[in-house]
């Protein structure tokens, strides 16, 4: 059952409530906090593109940099430097962006998007913010000669080896498949599960797959997110931090030393996401600085003006 998180504060008045599930676990893999469900599979979203990365590097993959490897993990925001990054990797093994089986779609930075809309371009694949996974699949698959045509299907012998990973790096047992936003297979884990990955991923021995994904994100947070995005701006303010978000409501991360967390907002809302996290933050206790009281209570705003608050709720964490 979800708990109360995170409350929306207006004119002093509590107007909105976000409920969702969170667990923390210590440096051993052990919940110093659990609140909700947290043995139950979610849909992990795109927190689950590092795991989807670490299958690509187990299976051949060799980026030339951790700016590629970075853009194989990344919800990125369609912005020049990221279309530069896939296209880049199309070319180096021969695809052209009709290659990609993922949906076209617009930039999500606004000014990105605001420039092809001026330019009177419609939507690309290259622009939909898991391109760059789908052309590092697209790598792996012509590394291992499998078929490069319908690599979405849960049969193709790739999407058969992240299934396999996935397994073993969670220990979760096989279940039904979903089927992300981006087409590809999306595999149900538990949030305790979810955050012993990305403390496996952060403590990993420095040339394993797991560790050099988590070394990626870290040195690239804007490539795998975008201008603003909480991911950035979550790890610009805490340094050693690999943090990784997924829609709807879903975020995870952990410390250099294993302490790791990962929670779901029940209702998907992304403006609970920053302030939850940075609560978490703060219990686990990381140095405190003047940028994390910034991102840790969004204002609410009346007529341009601070009115209000979006906080988790005292207390809860």
């Amino acid at each position: 059952m979800s708990v109360e998180l995170v409350e929306v504060v207006r004119s002093g008045f509590r107007e909105c409530v976000h409920r969702g599930s969170a667990v923390i676990l210590d440096p051993a893999g052990e919940p110093t906090l659990t609140l909700g469900e947290v043995h139950l599979p979610i849909f992990p979203r795109s927190t689950n593109k590092p795991m989807q990365a670490i299958t690509l590097l187990r299976h051949g993959f060799e980026p030339v940099d951790d700016a590629e490897l970075a853009i194989a993990t990344a919800s990125h925001y369609g912005e020049p430097d990221h279309v530069a990054l896939v296209r880049r990797l199309l070319d180096r093994f021969g695809f052209d962006e009709k290659s990609l089986e993922c949906p076209p779609d617009l930039p999500v930075d606004e000014k990105a998007r605001a420039a092809v809309l001026s330019g009177s371009h419609e939507p690309r694949r290259i622009y939909m913010n898991c391109s760059g996974k789908h052309a590092a699949m697209l790598a792996t698959c012509k590394i291992n000669d499998w078929p490069t045509e319908g690599y979405l299907d849960e049969a193709h012998p790739l999407q058969q080896a992240v299934i396999a990973t996935i397994a073993d790096l969670t220990g979760e047992p096989e279940t039904d498949l979903g089927i992300d936003g981006c087409g590809l297979p999306i595999i149900p884990v538990s949030l305790v599960n979810l955050a012993r990955v990305f403390a496996t991923m952060a403590t990993a021995d420095s040339d394993a797959p797991e560790r050099r994904v988590a070394d990626a994100i870290r040195a690239h947070p804007r490539v795998i997110s975008g201008t603003n995005a909480p991911d950035l701006l979550t790890m610009q303010a805490t340094p050693g931090l690999v943090c990784k978000i997924g829609a709807d409501g879903v975020h995870a991360g952990a410390l250099p030393d294993g302490t790791a967390f990962a929670y779901k907002i029940e209702d998907g809302s992304d403006r609970a996401r920053i302030p939850l996290t940075l609560a978490i933050l703060q219990r686990i206790g990381v140095d405190w600085t003047d940028a994390h009281t910034e991102l840790a209570a969004p204002a609410v705003l009346g007529g341009g003006a601070r009115v209000g608050v979006i906080r988790a709720i005292p207390g809860v964490l």
